[in-house]
């Protein structure tokens, strides 16, 4: 347990995500005691933070555990973003591309796991060709595109973006680099909520989604980048990317592919007609609707870092199949 600590920025995390979780119910205590506000948006505030309450621990836990529990949590994340995915599309009555999948993201994984980059990296097009290939025997032309199109998607998604959450753990200090993708994702969705419904005024893509506003999304994105931008500088000192305008850039993008990832969800929701992707969630959704904003923060992350730092670099590789 005290490895797990080792790094600065993992305590000053956790400590921090302690902290914010009693102040914000001392606030939601105190709104509900002055009666401030409607009664449905204190219901909502509170339905958020009883989720954050054992959501956050959730997702802390592994990382704090190890490198092998990481990954094996990023699995099952992965795994349950498809089912949520496939239910909600359709996708899941198609059982050959469903096993298909699932056999692609725990082979991803397992390259993580493996610490074989030459794999993870070379496994995306290989599974395009077999989703491809895949249902063609069965004779069924009727449909193929549509079928096809979901199973790439989701595979790209929920697959492969997710996957370079758990090959950070190669990284002899994964901790506070994994933990800090997951406080500002977080973040970023209650930051964009908090200013939006503080300020309010022009919706940012109202048919796509109703609820985000502009100053919501400004606002997040401001806060996701300074945060980001602060633990960085003291997560990678003295490497190549301990410079301003690069960990401002590195908040940048985090900040930016944090609110795609939520508005790509909300163009799949949209098109479906459904409010959220599932129900497991309360306040929140569907466990997809709570991690939609890491499909696309840790593929963006991790080849930024990747180019300056280097994950599993100098570490053994192919620690299974070696």
């Amino acid at each position: 347990m005290t490895a797990a600590f080792a790094h600065p920025v993992t305590l000053g995390i956790v400590v921090a995500v302690a902290a914010v979780l009693a102040l914000a119910a001392a606030a939601i205590g105190a709104l509900s005691l002055l009666g401030r506000g409607t009664p449905e948006l204190r219901r909502e505030l509170w339905l958020r933070l009883f989720s954050w309450c054992w959501l956050l621990p959730l997702m802390i836990a592994p990382v704090l555990a190890g490198r092998i529990p990481t990954i094996a949590a990023v699995s099952i994340l992965s795994l349950l973003c498809w089912r949520e995915f496939a239910r909600a599309t359709g996708a899941f009555r198609e059982r050959l591309l469903s096993a298909v999948l699932v056999l692609g993201i725990l082979l991803q994984n397992f390259a993580a796991l493996d610490n074989w980059y030459g794999l993870f990296v070379a496994l995306p097009s290989l599974s395009a060709c077999v989703i491809m290939v895949a249902t063609i025997p069965q004779d069924r032309p009727a449909g193929y595109i549509q079928r096809t199109a979901l199973a790439l998607a989701g595979f790209m998604l929920f697959g492969f973006g997710l996957a370079h959450l758990g090959f950070m753990a190669n990284a002899p200090d994964y901790r506070p680099i994994v933990l800090m993708l997951l406080l500002t994702v977080a973040l970023s969705d209650v930051a964009a909520f908090t200013f939006g419904k503080l300020i309010g005024g022009a919706k940012l893509i109202p048919v796509t989604s109703p609820g985000k506003t502009r100053s919501g999304a400004l606002g997040a994105l401001l806060t996701t980048m300074a945060v980001v931008a602060l633990l960085s500088s003291v997560t990678f000192a003295g490497t190549g990317l301990d410079r301003v305008h690069w960990l401002v850039l590195l908040g940048l993008l985090v900040g930016l592919a944090a609110q795609a990832g939520d508005l790509v969800l909300s163009s799949i929701k949209r098109d479906l007609g459904i409010k959220d992707i599932g129900a497991a969630l309360p306040g929140h959704g569907g466990v997809l609707d709570r991690f939609n904003s890491l499909l696309l923060v840790a593929p963006a992350a991790f080849h930024f870092i990747q180019y300056f730092v280097g994950f599993g670099i100098g570490q053994p590789a192919r620690l299974i199949t070696g």
